[in-house]
């Protein structure tokens, strides 16, 4: 089953125009990297940070109120575990809280949509073990819709969280970043050497600032795929670890769709890579649902079960109505995590918006 893979809405361009964001890049280049280490999203988080930002003007009146309600659901599950900050507009509180129940703590902020891994800053610790957010001055993905509210997430929540924000000079997603915590990253081409973010930059050099920034030794690169949807192909819908030297790769079998090509030549590329630590990947496959629910299905349809969230305890995973495959996911899932429990959540309103569970959520570790 094909699918518009990534956390983003419809292509809507930046008011600003979308020389504004290229400009933007360029400008800041030269600002050095601040050594910090990203830690794996299985180790103890303090909090979930979502957004409850969906809104008519990108959603359609239609999804909207299916959007919000996967919005409330997705954070009540992982409120069952962990603590969760919803960010929401302050005409919307009201709605949000009934969405999200009493255990999902509300923050009034301002935003354009919900994608908290890619607006929402990415939290690295320093040698001595104290937290901060990197600000990868977030565009639109690329200017490809309005970004004016939610280029200003990072710098609101790494606020609410106490801690300081760090300016860097690269364009890019947390969606972009998967990370084993032990010094490999696994990050695709085509958002990161994608022209619409970070024009006239090379891998080495992007290698270098991230390598810095997140604490790596090793980026195993995938290629991604640009211009299809509206990440540009971000890693969490192609490759996560499950643990170092452990990495689930999603799988497209569809003929059809433009990411099984992809999907085959990632595996390949996983298959022969090396981590930090000089050891060959074990690559778990987990293959995309043959068929989803029929009410919201559509060619942007994100069917992919790569998108999880790993919080205490917990994996929040989605499921799409195919019997066979959610089942193939679920037992998959249980085998790779053995000491948490693997919950399974209907979010077809998310997905039909082009995401999934990880792209709502970003974690703070503890």
């Amino acid at each position: 089953m094909g699918g518009l893979f990534g956390c983003g809405g419809s292509e809507a361009a930046d008011d600003e125009g979308p020389l504004a964001p290229l400009a933007q890049a360029q400008a800041v280049a030269v600002r050095p990297a601040v050594p910090g280490t990203m830690p794996d999203e299985g180790e103890p988080h303090k909090r979930t940070w979502m957004a409850f930002g969906a809104s008519a003007s990108i959603w359609g009146n239609a999804l909207l109120p299916v959007a919000r309600a996967n919005l409330g659901l997705i954070a009540r599950t992982i409120a069952q575990f962990e603590p969760v900050t919803m960010l929401v507009r302050s005409n919307e509180q009201a709605l949000a809280a009934s969405a999200c129940g009493p255990n999902v703590a509300l923050l009034v902020s301002t935003m354009d949509d919900l994608w908290m891994r890619d607006t929402g800053p990415v939290f690295v610790k320093d040698a001595s073990g104290a937290r901060r957010g990197l600000n990868f001055n977030f565009n639109g993905w690329g200017s490809k819709q309005t970004a004016r509210q939610d280029r200003l997430v990072a710098a609101a929540v790494t606020k609410a969280a106490g801690v300081p924000l760090t300016a860097t000079s690269l364009v890019l997603e947390g969606g972009g970043i998967e990370v084993d915590g032990m010094g490999t990253a696994i990050i695709t081409e085509s958002c990161v050497l994608n022209r619409n973010r970070n024009p006239g930059l090379t891998k080495a050099e992007a290698e270098a600032q991230l390598k810095t920034l997140l604490g790596l030794k090793t980026i195993i690169w995938l290629p991604g795929i640009a211009g299809k949807d509206i990440t540009d192909g971000h890693t969490d819908f192609y490759a996560r670890f499950a643990a170092p030297g452990v990495v689930i790769a999603h799988m497209d079998n569809d003929p059809a769709s433009y990411d099984n090509a992809v999907t085959k030549r990632h595996l390949a590329i996983l298959k022969t890579a090396r981590d930090a630590r000089g050891q060959l990947l074990k690559v778990v496959v987990l293959n995309a649902p043959t068929s989803v629910r029929p009410g919201l299905a559509s060619n942007d349809f994100a069917a992919g079960y790569v998108n999880f969230y790993v919080c205490n305890g917990a994996v929040i995973a989605p499921q799409f109505g195919d019997a066979k495959a959610d089942a193939d996911a679920r037992s998959a899932l249980l085998e790779l995590f053995p000491t948490r429990e693997v919950v399974q959540l209907n979010i077809d309103g998310i997905a039909a918006g082009g995401g999934g569970i990880h792209c709502t959520t970003q974690q703070e570790p503890a």
